[in-house]
């Protein structure tokens, strides 16, 4: 059995996961922050996208929004502001989602409406990712 460390996923509106891992991947903004047992401590910022966690070998997927990840050797803790699993995910409405941020995009906007539009654009798109695999 691969070492294993305690792994919580908690979003605002319920504990998403809490349990024994071996791995997570992790979307960060400089890309995927891969992390096992005994990993050196650090806080990530996590960005909208397609998380990955290994239980008792098997890989899982869920979808998060941002949030941050306390890593330490024996837990991961993330909080993140929504997080769901691929088959809680309408396909539809997160294509509605992402056709709608796409159109904000293509407007003339304030510096602050451009970035919730590239935020929701993000969200959507993680949706997407990871509900048609």
């Amino acid at each position: 059995m691969a070492a294993q460390f305690e792994l919580e996923i908690l979003t605002p509106e319920r504990q998403f996961f809490v349990g024994l891992a071996e791995a997570i991947v992790l979307p960060s903004i400089d890309g995927s922050y891969g992390v096992q047992a005994g990993h050196e401590p650090v806080v990530i910022a996590v960005e909208p996208g397609e998380l990955q966690y290994q239980i008792d070998g098997v890989w899982h997927r869920a979808a998060v929004g941002q949030g941050f990840a306390e890593i330490m050797p024996e837990y991961v803790i993330l909080l993140a502001a929504t997080a769901e699993h691929p088959e809680e995910i309408d396909e539809a409405r997160a294509r509605r989602a992402k056709e709608r941020a796409e159109e904000r995009l293509r407007q003339k906007q304030s510096l602050q409406e451009y970035y919730r539009s590239k935020a929701a654009l993000a969200r959507a798109m993680a949706r997407l990712k990871t509900r048609v695999k």
